[in-house]
């Protein structure tokens, strides 16, 4: 069975003023095993201590992260207030997303309960991330020769300027983004292939574009490893998301990603990403749906 990344320490004090629901990380390993998806033995705690290569970070923002050294700018653009637990718990998601990774090439797939901080820079944080765990992840298979061609399949509502900045120029890794047009971040950074989607853009019109858009990369980049972020902004009932899909048109995504990375037996790491519909029990079905499509398909 697969492997699913996960730790206490995910949960995180949000900041005064923050209005989403963040407890979906806490809650949704949970539901997972009530709705008898997944059992207990498939859960595995990553370390918080510092155990794999992170230089493609900036090594002075890398110390000035470690020390909660961050200026008062970069901690506002991070949407976290420094702290000792904050650090623990990214280092904690990235090694989760490598193991994962390193699991996936065994069964064909894995989780992080969390993860998928494609807003993180090589120099600074932004946007709920601060160290790109696919960026690592990645970098981690490439140079130890675990994979020689990467896709990230980013379909998260936000596109992962971060992610598409820190690997312009690594052609062993496609960036693939779908995401609303006029959406958070506003400056957006060129990724290998960006599909930008109009405001209340459908299931319809989303399932149509993915359908014709990801077999035609993975007939031309063939890559032996995908990193997946499913992220569940996409839903109508999304707080910041401003597209118009459905419950069922999100679990029509992730069948379609899933069945067609098994089609071409490429294993897949799958993060989390956003979801910040105000009603949290839309974000943890959206989640589950996701962790369901893939149990099925898989075993």
């Amino acid at each position: 069975m697969f492997k699913i990344a996960w730790s206490n320490l995910y949960p995180y004090p949000v900041p005064e003023g923050h209005r989403f629901p963040m407890e979906k990380y806490e809650l949704l390993p949970y539901q997972l095993k009530r709705l008898g998806i997944v059992s207990d033995n498939q859960f595995f705690e990553p370390t918080s201590q510092i155990i794999y290569d992170l230089s493609v970070h900036c090594p002075h923002y890398l110390h000035r992260l470690f020390n909660n050294c961050l200026t008062k700018k970069e901690e506002r653009a991070s949407g976290f207030k420094q702290s000792k637990l904050l650090i623990e718990r990214e280092i904690q998601i990235t090694n989760g997303t490598i193991e994962g990774a390193v699991s996936a090439l065994k069964v064909g797939v894995a989780f992080n309960i969390a993860g998928g901080t494609h807003h993180a820079f090589r120099d600074r944080p932004e946007g709920f991330s601060l160290i790109n765990d696919q960026v690592v992840a990645s970098l981690h298979l490439l140079n130890n020769n675990k994979s020689k061609k990467i896709l990230i399949i980013d379909l998260d509502v936000h596109q992962g300027n971060g992610t598409a900045s820190m690997l312009q120029d690594e052609s062993r890794v496609f960036t693939f983004s779908m995401h609303g047009a006029k959406n958070y971040p506003f400056h957006k950074v060129k990724s290998d292939l960006d599909i930008p989607l109009q405001d209340n853009t459908n299931d319809n019109e989303y399932l149509k574009t993915l359908y014709t858009t990801l077999p035609q990369i993975l007939e031309k980049f063939k890559p032996d490893f995908a990193f997946y972020l499913a992220g569940v902004d996409i839903l109508e009932h999304d707080s910041l998301g401003r597209l118009s899909c459905t419950l069922e048109g999100c679990k029509k995504r992730d069948e379609f990603v899933f069945q067609i990375l098994k089609n071409h037996q490429i294993p897949v790491m799958v993060t989390m990403g956003g979801g910040y519909s105000k009603d949290v029990k839309i974000i943890l079905e959206a989640h589950c749906n996701t962790y369901r499509t893939a149990a099925n398909l898989f075993y």
